[in-house]
């Protein structure tokens, strides 16, 4: 497939990004926190990018990604709003 065809594909080929319940859900519980997204990336050995991507919805979801945020921000994290898992499934 040529890079013109990819520009102009549609969802066929598009990467599943974040859901906008998980961004907000991983806002809030960092600002509950106290913490910016630098200090929250650096406390997961992350780079602030990463933490960045998670919450203005350009992630791709990496389930290790969202269950070490869920870990340093002491909360569940909607799994199911990104379509990795059903509805009612956790994390294993």
């Amino acid at each position: 497939m040529s890079a013109a065809k990819l520009d102009a594909e549609t969802e066929e080929l598009k990467h599943k990004t974040v859901s906008k319940d998980l961004r907000l859900a991983i806002s809030k519980a960092r600002t509950a926190k106290g913490l910016t997204q630098k200090q929250l990336a650096t406390q997961l050995n992350m780079q602030p990018q990463v933490i960045n991507e998670y919450e203005s919805g350009k992630a791709i979801p990496n389930n290790a990604i969202i269950a070490k945020i869920e870990r340093a921000l002491g909360a569940k994290l909607p799994v199911d709003a990104i379509g990795l898992a059903p509805a009612g499934c956790t994390l294993a």
